[in-house]
């Protein structure tokens, strides 16, 4: 992998320190593009946006394609050059969703950005197919993108219909444990020192990490690109769909999508895992990146916490207290 001067300054994927969730998050959007994308959910400085530039320099080494908060549709989905119509000449210029094809789209505080236009990159995301019918331009193209976005839920949150149709959920919290924050703040330290001496052109023990780091990066990058790979084989049993089904019922989840998304995430978890087919252990192990934005009170505070009873539901609906007590 050839580093460019921007992205050999974005921490290694693999020096990440906590956030468990958000990776498998990450990873699992990727091995499954039908997803729907993924929304982080949290308070600024709890390293959402380093996470996101790591993964995407580590899968495409490249930075995310990122859309700003004030994007029209015509910068989404591509349109007519306006410098060029002035000069009577019509050129068209292809939006953020095609150049994002292939690699990682990120948009942040995706609360704040109009409705119309998060409903149309979430439905090119679920679809896979970018219809473009304006100005005259009507065309059909498949794009494949893995979709991250952010809110900071004290920005307001999003309406219940945009909010269904993301994939999976994270609430990114802050590191509280004392011992995890030490090894962050080291970690950061000695990329700071790392990046310092690759600078003024030092060999130290801190680039020495850092090249190890990059072959770390490479290594999961083969792995993620063979779970994406096996994926499609990956299995799901009658038994094990009638357990999605019953999850999201016992959350009360509005529609069948959360069934849909269950059952993806699970098979791309079982790839994750090389496990041929899907078990009740990936379903629990995936089920609250899938329901927490789909509980009914959910969408009256979206700062309400995934809590022990949530996790206690889930083991019951899978059944697993009962496999544990025989």
């Amino acid at each position: 992998m050839t580093q460019t001067a921007t992205t050999s300054k974005i921490l290694p994927y693999t020096w990440l320190v906590g956030q468990e969730d958000l990776k498998l998050a990450l990873e699992l959007a990727y091995i499954a593009p039908r997803m729907g994308g993924i929304l982080l959910n949290g308070q600024r400085g709890t390293g959402k946006s380093s996470a996101v530039r790591a993964f995407s320099v580590m899968m495409e080494d490249k930075l995310p394609v990122t859309l700003p908060i004030n994007a029209t549709e015509d910068r989404v989905i591509g349109g007519w050059a306006i410098d060029q119509l002035m000069k009577t000449e019509a050129i068209w210029q292809d939006g953020l969703i095609k150049e994002a094809s292939g690699s990682l789209l990120y948009i942040d505080e995706v609360n704040l950005l109009d409705d119309h236009v998060v409903n149309i990159i979430l439905d090119v995301t679920s679809t896979g197919v970018l219809v473009v019918q304006r100005d005259g331009k009507t065309s059909e193209e498949a794009v494949s993108f893995t979709l991250v976005s952010t809110m900071n839920p004290e920005e307001g949150g999003l309406r219940p219909q945009l909010l269904d149709r993301f994939g999976l959920m994270v609430a990114v919290k802050a590191q509280t444990e004392k011992e995890e924050r030490k090894q962050i703040l080291q970690t950061v330290m000695d990329w700071d020192k790392a990046l310092f001496d690759l600078s003024v052109g030092n060999s130290s023990e801190y680039t020495h990490k850092v090249e190890q780091a990059r072959r770390d990066d490479q290594t999961y990058k083969e792995e993620l690109e063979e779970a994406k790979q096996k994926f499609r084989d990956v299995t799901i049993s009658d038994e094990m769909i009638e357990l999605c089904v019953s999850l999201t019922g016992a959350f009360e989840a509005e529609g069948n999508r959360g069934d849909y998304i269950m059952a993806l995430a699970s098979r791309a978890y079982a790839a994750r895992k090389k496990e041929q087919g899907v078990k009740a252990e990936h379903i629990q192990k995936i089920a609250q990146l899938v329901l927490s934005h789909r509980r009914p009170e959910f969408l009256q505070s979206s700062q309400l916490p995934w809590t022990q009873a949530d996790k206690n539901k889930v083991d019951n609906a899978l059944k697993l207290n009962q496999k544990d007590s025989e």
